[in-house]
């Protein structure tokens, strides 16, 4: 293959993971919590070494896919009514016991176990300020949840829903729709905020990924008619240059 192939390869290869970040997108439109992605591209560029730069000479630049990132923006927030749903109106992360460990998280959707945890949809305990369980008696029946996170009954205060920070966010690594781990220390929030009765929704923005998507498509399918051209023009100056071969 070519130089002129091997780039537009380069391209074709990156604009498939495109297109398959922007359909991750669009399967958690609905999925509250969930940050939409996005990839960056870069020019990874291929030098002549060992000697200068002949004339007429220049550096070869591929595509190269550099990372994925999230969009931090907020979502909207939805109000539920269900009193141990709650979303995160600020900075921050709730922090869930996996059994793979901590993992935080975005989305509220919170129940309430037969043993009393407060867990979220998959059974993950949720876990308060000081890193632990969060623990209902059978006899706290009226749960209220303040701004700051903190959960009463109509017996007294419970506890502390714990609101994080991670120091590097760049380094979260997405576990599954909601879930992440984190690859840096976390911190608390100083002054979480946070809403009972109702959970913040994805940022996916649908009509905007829709659009990338059909743009996408189109360089895609631009691409690889590309590189079909261009093997064919490969191939017809080989049938012109060789000889034709005697029977």
């Amino acid at each position: 293959m070519d130089i002129a192939s091997s780039i537009a390869t380069s391209r074709l290869v990156a604009q498939q993971r495109a297109l398959d970040v922007i359909a991750d997108n669009l399967a958690n439109a609905n999925t509250p919590g969930y940050k939409a992605e996005h990839v960056q591209f870069s020019d990874w560029l291929s030098r002549q070494s060992g000697g200068a730069t002949p004339p007429g000479g220049r550096s070869i630049a591929y595509t190269q896919d550099r990372a994925t990132w999230r969009e931090q923006q907020a979502g909207t927030i939805s109000h539920t009514g269900n009193p141990f749903d709650v979303a995160v109106t600020g900075k921050g992360y709730f922090t869930v016991n996996t059994p793979a460990g901590p993992r935080l998280t975005r989305d509220g959707r919170f129940s309430l176990l037969p043993s009393g945890t407060i867990a979220d949809t998959a059974g993950n305990a949720v876990l308060d300020n000081q890193g632990k369980p969060i623990q209902l008696a059978p006899t706290d029946t009226r749960i209220t949840i303040a701004g700051d996170g903190t959960v009463s009954s109509q017996n007294g205060q419970i506890g502390q829903i714990g609101v994080v920070q991670p120091t590097d966010p760049m380094m979260l690594r997405a576990e599954g729709g909601t879930l992440f781990h984190s690859g840096s220390t976390t911190a608390p929030v100083a002054s979480p905020a946070l809403e009972q009765g109702a959970i913040e929704e994805s940022n996916v923005q649908p009509i905007l990924e829709v659009t990338r998507m059909i743009d996408g498509q189109r360089q895609f399918e631009f691409l690889t008619q590309f590189v079909q051209a261009e093997s064919d023009r490969q191939q017809n100056s080989i049938d012109k240059l060789l000889p034709p071969q005697s029977p």
